[in-house]
């Protein structure tokens, strides 16, 4: 019986990609992120998962070929389908966009970024994103004009380690009293995985990878909430749960220039989200994250996840659409 790439690479020649099907979304505007995500178990199809295939770049498809087993192998093809198909949907310059023809560079720290060429050659892409996954949820964040970091992790995540003394070596003395004055085991680790979520996000929206900033230098907080944890409901709801990071060598110096969001997808799920303020905005100003969220198929259906129960904020100042 032919194993699951197998019967993708049996047809490959054979197979033409369809037209791209969508009509260009119109971009984020400023201090808006469009997250798009994907559930890999809902991928059966051999001959849409095939179409998928032809859309990557001899590069990736060797990339994902040489993934180890079936599953791994499905989940890097439908990242990289996400990322060329949400960049596609966008009209850029006036521009329909192919997803087959866009490219791709890292920046030094090695951070991917899209390869953007113009009338007059290469410039700076005004469209940026980011990608996280786990096994079964893989999401694409996008903004316009503002670094993002995104992290997803699944609720039920177990840590293998003892959480304090995992905490101990990677998070901040602050964040680890705040964890240590938790009592219950599960609201514990709970509250672990949402740090972790938003330390990653941050991490990935910089853009300069774990070594250059490693999770012990900075310290998350909840302005007037942290203290009682990031589900405290009256905190929310009077706006005072804005998401805030600081120097844990110099605690006074805030990184004013960067919006977090934190917040329940799926019901299985805690992602966080964090974008670079517009830099025509005040700094010091605290506007909210628009945010827009969609469960897609590329090429085949598209859901508004946005203001429905299958997106609940937990942290950060978030207004949906």
């Amino acid at each position: 019986m032919f194993s699951f790439m197998q019967k993708m690479l049996r047809f490959q020649r054979s197979f033409s990609v369809s037209p791209f099907p969508t009509t260009p979304l119109q971009l984020p505007s400023p201090m808006e992120t469009h997250l798009w995500f994907v559930v890999p178990d809902e991928f059966k199809s051999v001959s849409l998962l095939n179409q998928y295939m032809e859309l990557l770049s001899p590069c990736e498809k060797e990339n994902v070929l040489s993934m180890r087993g079936e599953q791994l192998q499905k989940s890097a093809l439908l990242a990289r389908t996400l990322v060329r198909t949400t960049i596609a949907r966008y009209q850029i310059n006036n521009r329909v966009v192919d997803p087959r023809s866009l490219k791709f560079k890292r920046n030094v720290h090695g951070k991917p970024e899209l390869e953007w060429e113009s009338d007059g050659g290469q410039c700076p892409s005004p469209l940026h994103f980011n990608i996280s996954h786990t096994s079964s949820l893989i999401a694409c964040g996008v903004t316009v004009n503002s670094s993002i970091g995104i992290d997803i992790e699944e609720k039920q995540r177990k840590i293998k380690n003892n959480i304090l003394a995992f905490a101990r070596r990677y998070f901040s003395l602050h964040e680890v009293e705040h964890l240590s004055a938790i009592s219950d085991s599960e609201v514990q680790r709970q509250e672990f995985v949402k740090l972790w979520t938003l330390k990653e996000a941050y991490v990935k929206a910089l853009g300069r990878g774990f070594s250059a900033a490693p999770f012990k230098t900075f310290t998350i907080r909840i302005k007037n909430a942290f203290r009682r944890g990031f589900d405290h409901a009256d905190d929310i709801e009077s706006g005072a749960s804005e998401v805030v990071v600081e120097s844990s060598d110099h605690p006074e110096r805030l990184a004013n220039n960067w919006q977090f969001g934190l917040f329940e997808l799926a019901s299985s799920h805690y992602a966080a989200v964090c974008m670079e303020k517009d830099k025509a905005s005040d700094a010091g100003m605290s506007a909210p994250m628009r945010l827009t969220v969609r469960k897609t198929i590329p090429f085949v259906e598209d859901e508004c996840f946005s203001g429905t129960d299958a997106v609940v904020p937990i942290a950060g100042l978030i207004e949906q659409f």
